[in-house]
């Protein structure tokens, strides 16, 4: 009446708060997530999500079949892994979560160099925006970019990543260059909304006395797609904090520049975090491996010195592209 293909798919849904966020993760349409979902309750004869709007809530019924179903994954996991230790070989299923921009742009790529070399491997790539809402049996290895709330999880450090102050140098060309912190009340920010930070309190802290600021802007433009924020600063639409990772082209090419670059935002280092059931498994042990050397030395440095980055700041005047 059901597998473990249904299981899987199913819990993977469960982990999602939406049905277009479970076709990201699924990497399918949200109309293959809805038939699927529709073939499974017609097949079991009940109701298992109740939908409002856009997002999703399981029913008594789907929160049951969510959690029988992690438990019985995990026991033939388990079981997987015993079978393999004792073939001395790398199997199993792994599932791996990220947030959206960075898992798109560096571990989806690791993950297929990762199932070359492992071919009895099976893996699942879930890219969320809230990636630290997920329930922590519904992963095996989660890339984190940011500051941790939580330590009651095994955190690795994987690569070096600041955050900058960034805008277009046609936005301040026409609106001025911010002198201090203060001065970003009188500008256009832009806000990305992810991992439930309080993404409108910009936090700075002084490089020459060490004295900390905070300021609350008041986004004129907010999103919780980091590429859609990225896009809008490069249109001119505003100031922007982003990650090192996502900007560094742009600052060396010039579409970006730095600005309040005398005072340090937070960095948001990439780590690892590892789940309670696999986090020591063969394959974890082994795919984290892979992510470390694909990050080491930082992709986003290799051609670029980060003091480069650090001392790119807009001066009036200058031309778009910096030489």
């Amino acid at each position: 009446m059901i597998s473990t293909d249904d299981l899987q798919f199913f819990v993977m849904l469960a982990a999602s708060n939406s049905l277009a966020a479970a076709a990201r993760a699924l990497n399918v349409t949200p109309p293959a997530v809805t038939q699927r979902l529709r073939l499974m309750e017609e097949r079991l004869g009940l109701r298992l999500v109740d939908r409002t709007g856009r997002r999703m809530v399981l029913t008594d019924e789907g929160d049951h079949l969510a959690a029988g179903g992690r438990r019985i994954l995990e026991e033939i996991g388990g079981l997987a892994d015993t079978l393999a230790a004792r073939r001395a070989v790398v199997s199993g299923h792994l599932r791996v979560v990220a947030p959206l921009g960075f898992g798109r742009r560096y571990v989806a790529p690791t993950a297929t160099g990762f199932r070359t070399i492992y071919p009895g491997v099976t893996l699942s790539l879930m890219l969320s925006d809230r990636p630290a809402q997920l329930a922590d049996d519904a992963w095996d290895l989660m890339l984190y970019v940011g500051h941790l709330r939580s330590s009651s999880l095994i955190a690795q450090y994987l690569a070096p990543n600041e955050r900058f102050l960034c805008a277009a140098p046609e936005y301040l060309a026409q609106s001025g260059v911010p002198n201090n912190p203060k001065d970003l009340l009188k500008h256009k920010c832009i806000a990305l909304r992810e991992n439930d930070e309080d993404v409108t309190m910009w936090r700075f802290k002084s490089a020459h006395r060490g004295k900390t600021v905070g300021i609350r802007v008041e986004p004129t433009l907010s999103s919780n797609d980091g590429e859609v924020t990225h896009a809008w600063a490069l249109a001119g639409a505003g100031v922007i904090v982003r990650s090192e990772w996502d900007v560094a082209d742009d600052l060396r090419a010039g579409r970006l520049v730095r600005v309040l670059s005398d005072w340090k935002l937070p960095p948001a280092n990439i780590v690892a975090l590892l789940g309670a059931r696999n986090g020591r498994s063969a394959r974890t042990a082994r795919f984290l491996q892979h992510l470390q050397t694909a990050l080491t030395p930082a992709p986003w440095r290799r051609n670029c010195p980060a003091s480069d980055l650090l001392n790119n700041e807009f001066r009036p005047g200058q031309d778009s592209a910096l030489v």
